[in-house]
């Protein structure tokens, strides 16, 4: 006799493609939401990620509660995220897809406050970012690039006129949407 827990309440097969139906759907709306850094997440953020993962998993499982079931989301999730991980490294298009590019925020000691607006970059933030890269103002600055993983980095001008390399830190940042 079959336990309950390990019996589907629906297919195999529908399981799966919900799965990668809400996975994508995930994906395309965390790529259209902008770079975030986890550890960074302001209490908004937390809030919104809590309430889309209880909202989906409904979407996700259908009617199934099973054990089974719940094997085989987890099974298709960590075979798509293997995926996309993988063609993200084997085809430069597809990085581009999943991943936003750098931005530059600065240049030559000047602030480009257009794409510090589109990038929710605050006057606050970027002084911040300047104090932990060791820099009293923007003038000190050659380029100012959030990277596609949120971090701000800071690329001072070459004060000492040696062409030597300063040290880089880079700051940790969490967009806001």
């Amino acid at each position: 006799m079959e336990s309950e827990a390990l019996k589907l309440g629906v297919s195999a097969a529908e399981l799966v493609i919900r799965c990668v139906v809400i996975y994508l759907a995930l994906l395309l709306g965390m790529r259209l939401f902008g770079k975030r850094e986890i550890g960074q997440f302001t209490l908004f953020d937390l809030v919104f990620v809590l309430l889309v993962a209880n909202a989906v998993q409904p979407a996700m499982t259908g009617p199934d509660n099973s054990i089974t079931g719940g094997v085989i989301i987890i099974a298709t999730l960590i075979l798509l995220n293997f995926v996309i991980s993988y063609l993200r490294v084997r085809f430069d298009f597809f990085a581009r897809l999943v991943s936003p590019a750098p931005v530059v925020l600065a240049r030559n000691g000047k602030l480009d406050k257009r794409e510090m607006r589109r990038q929710g970059i605050t006057d606050e933030e970027m002084d911040q970012a300047l104090r932990e890269h060791e820099l009293e103002n923007i003038g000190d600055t050659r380029l100012v690039i959030i990277e596609e993983d949120g971090s701000i980095s800071v690329i001072p001008k070459d004060r000492d006129g040696d062409g030597a390399a300063h040290r880089h830190r880079r700051r940790r940042f969490a967009r806001r949407g």
